[in-house]
């Protein structure tokens, strides 16, 4: 490594509850599936509770019961837009040392016209830190790419380091091709590996931190060396100030995706009136209204079970 030293895929997710049938539920349970994880089965669970027909998939998991309380297609593979940014993030802040400086490469600012960028110009040489901050607060696909070369020298061997990485955390039902999301047929997840993905960004205080920044103003240089300030704000609405956090719920942090493939989507990091941690998640809403909808209903009628 040189920097650190269809918009609905056929599901072929290996499920909890057909693994019930030849093993049984305690010996699976012990035997499968790691300790402190959130277990369902393959099963729809209080969608007629809510406006589930807003979405294609959403899920609710309490951290502390491990538990999942709501579940919405939560092992059917789908597109998750820029939600994949949690997993760059995490790959870099888990290996790499975020005081590095990089230099900011042609091929990762040609995006197209209607990309998410956070405004970087070949050249520039900007702190892994505040790249971090750009990618997951402004959702920066050039900050994306900047910071794949920056890890394994470019977006296809940073690729498999990604794949390397969820399949070591257990996502059976995940590829990626890139690390910023744009749609491609070949790089999918689910509800449940996303999950999988985000609980584990979480243990780490620096991701919880930039996820929960309002903005973040980044001070770099440009390729003269002249001083380049920029101010990325939250795209999460509930951070933003945009829509109002749920009844009993504290929302810490998040990560926003859209594509016309993917639709839009929303991955959180909550408290309840408990202090529980929870992680909830909604893919392929059919409009940003909705998206904010079913995750305000499904974590004010499952956030506090």
């Amino acid at each position: 490594m040189s920097g650190c030293g269809s918009s609905q895929v056929e599901n072929q997710y290996p499920t909890y509850s057909s693994a019930i049938s030849s093993f049984g539920e305690a010996e699976l349970t012990n035997s499968f599936f790691a300790d402190g994880l959130c277990v369902a089965p393959d099963e729809n669970v209080g969608l007629e509770y809510v406006d589930s027909q807003v979405a294609e998939g959403a899920g609710v998991f309490n951290l502390d019961q491990k538990k999942v309380t709501y579940s919405q297609n939560i092992y059917e593979r789908l597109y998750p837009a820029s939600t994949t940014k949690i997993l760059t993030a995490y790959i870099i802040i888990k290996n790499c040392n975020l005081n590095d400086y990089v230099t900011v490469s042609e091929e990762a600012v040609n995006q197209t016209s209607d990309s998410s960028v956070c405004g970087l110009n070949a050249g520039d040489v900007v702190s892994v830190t505040d790249l971090l901050y750009g990618l997951m607060l402004a959702s920066g696909n050039d900050a994306a790419i900047v910071l794949a070369e920056y890890y394994s020298g470019s977006v296809e061997a940073f690729s498999d380091v990604m794949n390397q990485e969820v399949a070591a955390l257990g996502c059976t039902g995940s590829h990626f091709v890139n690390p910023n999301g744009l749609p491609d047929e070949d790089h999918y997840t689910t509800i449940y590996d996303m999950y999988l993905i985000f609980q584990e960004a979480i243990q780490y205080e620096t991701f919880v931190d930039i996820i929960h920044a309002t903005s973040y103003n980044a001070l770099y240089t440009d390729k003269a060396g002249k001083s380049v300030k920029k101010t990325w704000n939250n795209t999460n609405r509930y951070i933003n100030g945009a829509k109002e956090m749920p009844q009993g719920i504290t929302v810490i942090g998040g990560k926003t995706g859209t594509t016309g493939a993917a639709g839009y989507c929303l991955v959180l990091y909550s408290t309840n009136e408990s202090g529980e941690q929870l992680v909830s998640i909604v893919f392929k809403a059919d409009g940003v209204s909705n998206l904010y909808l079913l995750m305000s209903q499904i974590l004010k009628e499952f956030g506090n079970l």
